[in-house]
């Protein structure tokens, strides 16, 4: 394989739909980019729905940001979204410190780009394979795809390794991208505690987040609390009856409150921070068509996701040219 660079030019091809693989911010952001360009797309993503690490768990009726609590904004590209996302009530200022939530879900700014784009959800692609000029693609269930003029990837680098092994390509920079992981708690109470954000410097908790505290959600007293990372890879394989157990007695200290919780739940997030980032906005091969998008090529951010998402999205229509 030619080695991928972050953008380039390339050839004329009579086939223009592009396949984006996941619907977390970056490739929602590249799908939303490429079709506003007039190029059909359409995305696969192995959840139930999209979002990616911007998640909300709903039980019944409660509901939690169990990934990413919130974003924020610093270049020009992602400050005009989210003031965009502001304006239509998608995000809401919350916790101060210029950090914004979906509303009334993490998951609204991503729903949002994706918005009447077709999404196949519930849907591994496990094999890509290059077909002449097109890309064609074998999901776990034995469904095939395609063909396609150009194939982004936008899961985390591991998995974007993973695919591209058993696929027969490589990108090797991208084995250098490292991931901490998390594990996150989710707790109803009874009481809430004064501040919408703790971030204690000590212990093995890296936040405390009043969920219920956040704009347009649902009645009720909810907690997320995430651990942090040292904490999290030292007890990845622990039961999740067994973190929520030791989670929540380390949030009731840190709060210096007892908590009895009527609902409690882990999750663990393998890849939740990126480590060590690339430090390219994207990863593209014109030759053959193929890129990959994430928050691991710039950093942990949300913003870092959206600028790789559209980096990539830029380097295809470099490719592809936007629809005459």
């Amino acid at each position: 394989m030619q080695g991928p660079r972050c953008a380039g030019g390339g050839i004329v091809s009579h086939n223009r739909r592009v396949a984006i693989l996941g619907a977390g911010m970056a490739g929602a952001t590249a799908a939303r980019h490429l079709a506003e360009a007039g190029l059909p797309v359409q995305v696969f993503d192995k959840g139930r729905g999209v979002g990616g690490r911007m998640a909300t768990r709903l039980s019944g009726t409660m509901q939690f940001d169990h990934g990413a609590q919130f974003l924020r904004a610093h270049g020009d590209a992602f400050a005009a979204r989210v003031a965009d996302w502001d304006m239509r009530g998608i995000t809401a200022p919350w916790g101060g410190a210029m950090r914004r939530v979906g509303v009334p879900g993490m998951t609204a700014p991503v729903r949002d780009l994706l918005a009447e784009l077709p999404v196949s959800s519930g849907t591994t692609i496990t094999r890509i394979v290059r077909d002449e000029a097109s890309w064609r693609l074998t999901d776990s269930a034995g469904g095939h795809h395609g063909p396609f003029a150009a194939l982004a990837i936008t899961f985390p680098a591991p998995q974007t390794v993973t695919l591209l092994a058993a696929s027969g390509f490589a990108m090797p920079e991208i084995q250098h991208v490292s991931y901490a992981p998390c594990w996150s708690l989710m707790l109803a109470v009874d009481e809430a505690p004064t501040a919408a954000l703790i971030e204690p410097k000590d212990g093995p908790l890296g936040l405390i987040a009043t969920d219920s505290s956040k704009p347009g959600r649902p009645a009720g007293i909810r907690l997320t609390v995430h651990a942090k990372p040292d904490w999290s890879r030292a007890h990845l394989e622990l039961s999740r009856d067994a973190v929520v157990s030791e989670l929540t007695r380390a949030a009731a200290a840190c709060l210096a409150a007892p908590l009895r919780p009527s609902y409690a739940e882990a999750h663990r997030w393998r890849f939740a921070q990126v480590e060590t980032a690339l430090g390219c906005p994207c990863q593209y091969d014109p030759a053959l068509r193929l890129g990959a998008a994430g928050d691991w090529c710039l950093g942990p951010r949300i913003e870092a996701a959206h600028d790789s998402g559209l980096a990539l999205a830029q380097a295809i229509l470099g490719d592809l040219g936007p629809a005459a």
